[in-house]
Parts: C-alpha cells; sequence; structure tokens
C-alpha cells in the first residue's frame, strides 16, 4: 500500500487546487464592467419621454377678438386644453333693455355650443341673430389665436423658442369706455401693438386718435406695461396698461 501513497497525495492536491479555483471564481466582483447588461441584469431606468405638444399640445384661456353688432359688441373667451375647446364664455354681450333678456337666454347656449362643436360652425340662437353672429366671429378669432400659439409652442419652451404669438388682452373699463389691446411678440420681445378697442364718440375720438398711437409706440420701446400715461388721456392710458399687461401675462403662461 505504501506505493499508492505517492498517488493519492497527487489526487488530493489536484482536488485542492480545483476546489481552490471554483472558490476565486466565485469571489469575482459583480461590478465587473458590463457584468449587469451581458447577465440580463436590469438596466438603469431611463429617463421618462418628455410629453410633445409644448403645453400639453396646447393648453391655456384666449380671447378672441370683440366683434361689433347692431346691438353692442359681444366677445369671446376660451379654455383650451389638449387641443380641445373645454369652457367658453361670452366676455361682452349686448345689454341694456331688450338685449339683457336676449342675452341671458343666448348666451349660455352659444357657449355649451363652442364646446361641442369645438368650432366657430354652430347655429344661431332662435331670436339673437345679431348676437349669434358677432359671437360667431369672436370664437374664430379666438380658435385661430389657439391654434397659432399651439403651432408656436411646438418650436420650443420659452423665450425666441416660443416663436411669434398673437395675444390679446382683457377688455378694461373705464369711465369712458372699453380699452382692449393686442401685441404681437417675437424671441420674447413685442414687436407691436395695437389697440382693439379705445373711448370713443365726442371729444373722446380725438383724446383716442391723440393717445393710442402713443402708447401702441410706447409697449412696443419698454417691453412692458410699465409705461408713461399721456397727457390729456389719464383715463384711455390706464385702461390700456391694465389691457396691455393681461396680454403679457397671456404671453409667460
Amino acid at each position: 500500500m505504501k506505493k499508492s501513497h505517492p498517488v493519492r497525495r497527487a489526487v488530493l492536491a489536484g482536488a485542492a487546487t480545483v476546489s481552490g479555483i471554483v472558490l476565486l471564481l466565485s469571489l469575482k466582483p459583480a461590478s465587473d464592467p458590463g457584468s449587469a447588461s451581458a447577465a440580463g441584469g436590469a438596466a438603469p431606468p431611463a429617463a421618462a419621454e418628455a410629453p410633445q405638444g409644448g403645453r400639453g399640445a396646447g393648453t391655456g384661456t384666449v380671447t378672441g377678438d370683440a366683434a361689433d353688432t347692431q346691438y353692442g359688441p359681444v366677445q369671446v373667451r376660451l379654455t383650451v386644453s389638449g387641443g380641445k375647446v373645454t369652457a367658453a364664455e361670452a366676455v361682452q354681450a349686448p345689454k341694456g333693455g331688450q338685449s339683457d333678456q336676449v342675452t341671458a337666454d343666448a348666451v349660455p347656449k352659444l357657449n355649451q355650443a363652442a364646446v361641442t362643436a369645438g368650432t366657430a360652425d354652430i347655429d344661431a340662437v332662435s331670436g339673437a341673430t345679431y348676437t349669434s353672429a358677432g359671437y360667431k366671429q369672436s370664437l374664430q378669432s379666438a380658435l385661430d389665436k389657439a391654434a397659432a400659439a399651439g403651432s408656436a409652442d411646438e418650436t420650443g419652451a420659452g423665450g425666441a423658442g416660443r416663436g411669434t404669438q398673437v395675444l390679446t388682452g382683457d377688455v378694461t373699463q373705464t369711465q369712458y369706455g372699453p380699452v382692449q389691446v393686442r401685441v404681437t411678440v417675437s424671441g420674447g420681445k413685442i414687436t407691436n401693438a395695437e389697440t382693439l378697442q379705445a373711448p370713443k364718440g365726442g371729444r373722446s375720438d380725438q383724446v383716442t386718435a391723440d393717445a393710442v398711437p402713443k402708447l401702441n409706440q410706447a409697449a412696443v420701446t419698454a417691453g412692458t406695461a410699465d409705461i408713461d400715461a399721456v397727457s390729456g388721456a389719464t383715463y384711455t392710458s390706464a385702461g390700456y396698461q391694465q389691457s396691455l399687461q393681461s396680454a403679457l401675462d397671456k404671453a409667460g403662461g
């Protein structure tokens, strides 16, 4: 049996060597480059994909131009979400005398029709032909602005990436009549300002003719609503500034 001792020792030594190798392999670091992907491990979580279409493919409020009718102005404001009209309201409508009853009856129906149709192709309300026509005209201008704003948003977010926007401020009531401003914003700057509504009749015609061009120029130059009032047109200037600020607020929204 002594002659078999060398062989036995060789077998035991070989077994020990194999065991050692297996043990070393089992202790190999799991952080070996590429080991996770090679072994089918979970890759790091990817960043969530940003939704397309700017502000939810068109979300916010937009005010149409005021449409003059035989019985008074009509102006529509829309709330748009995801590119769809979710709410409509008439911020101006004929009032006084019989017009109060006509407006009270017609406007809710027109608002509902605008939301249901999502377009300006809506039926006139019986007994409110002029109001309906003015409503549809203002509604169409609001839809046009919403579409333009959505297209501008798709070019990028904020600043120059927003492209060109045409924004209409809210109507401001003054002692001598309503004032409403529309601005064109390009690259984050006011490039044009115009007055859609201003006091008129009697002496107001002369005051408006003198003040409005100066206010429009001041808005473009300043790029903000922090502009000086025009001498002799205090009320018109205050109304202009208020409507201008509301337009600029929409540009930042």
